[in-house]
């Protein structure tokens, strides 16, 4: 499965961050910590330039504390700011808030030897569906960003305030071509690509079978199947255990693969991480 998304909207949404960055002093790269390293824009690293980036780690939760311990050394390892976080979590927006005043310590130390006194202008960006307006409504206190569970949600650019900071929310750019397909389908996975656009049964056996090499005995705790099976095999046993068959007993693979995903997303599948 070949996967490429960069709709109209997001060639718009590159060219008003290239503006609105020349404002900022600073930057918070919103990652997906089920796979940090797919959620990577390299087209985002030329906008940004030289300014303060604070990678922030999202889902956390979703991720075993020995992969997020993993991921945050070689963040730091590379000399980039990291900082694991729960957009639900209000400890979390705690230290998210701490990290970016850190991050910015210099930019604020200049303001301060100028006399000026004005909020920091941080722009928020990263991958669809990674969490930013959820991590800016967590810092906020209340729902200010516009939040949603598919792709895309943000479609314009918001200014937020919140104590010495101003927030800005940008929609979700993925980059013009993947240069990885490994990491897009990763992508695909967890929600960060338009499901309108993936073949969710090629999408879910290829999930099946990175669970069998690299969780295996996990689709057998959940669905009680034969996870020595072809991973096609696994699939149907799936559909029947779930109850996603068609009139005449054949296997309605929409709704199986459908559901698979669902239990991916949801965290019914425990907790996985895409390397």
């Amino acid at each position: 499965m070949h996967l490429q998304w960069f709709p109209g909207h997001m060639t718009k949404a590159l060219r008003m961050m290239e503006e609105e960055v020349k404002l900022c002093d600073g930057i918070v790269m919103v990652l997906d910590a089920r796979c940090p390293f797919a959620c990577l824009n390299k087209k985002l690293n030329g906008v940004f330039g030289s300014k303060p980036v604070v990678y922030a780690l999202n889902k956390s939760d979703m991720v075993s504390n020995s992969d997020i311990k993993a991921v945050t050394e070689q963040f730091v390892k590379d000399g980039k700011t990291v900082v694991s976080v729960v957009g639900t979590d209000e400890k979390s927006g705690v230290r998210l808030y701490t990290a970016i005043l850190n991050a910015l310590s210099e930019v604020r130390e200049k303001y301060k030897q100028k006399g000026v006194n004005k909020p920091l202008r941080v722009m928020v960006a990263g991958i669809p569906n990674t969490g930013k307006s959820t991590l800016i409504n967590l810092l906020c206190g209340n729902k200010r960003a516009k939040t949603g569970d598919k792709a895309g949600v943000t479609k314009d650019k918001q200014w937020v305030r919140i104590k010495e900071l101003e927030l800005l929310d940008t929609p979700g750019t993925t980059p013009p071509s993947f240069e990885s397909q490994t990491y897009a389908e990763y992508l695909a996975f967890v929600g960060s690509i338009n499901d309108d656009i993936i073949d969710f049964i090629e999408l879910s056996v290829d999930l099946i079978k990175y669970l069998v090499e690299n969780y295996k005995g996990t689709l057998n705790t959940v669905y009680k199947v034969n996870e020595d099976a072809e991973p096609y095999e696994i699939f149907t046993q799936i559909a029947t255990r779930r109850g996603a068959i068609k009139r005449g007993g054949e296997i309605d693979e929409e709704r199986a693969s459908s559901l698979i995903i669902s239990d991916l997303r949801k965290g019914k599948l425990g907790k996985v991480y895409f390397k």
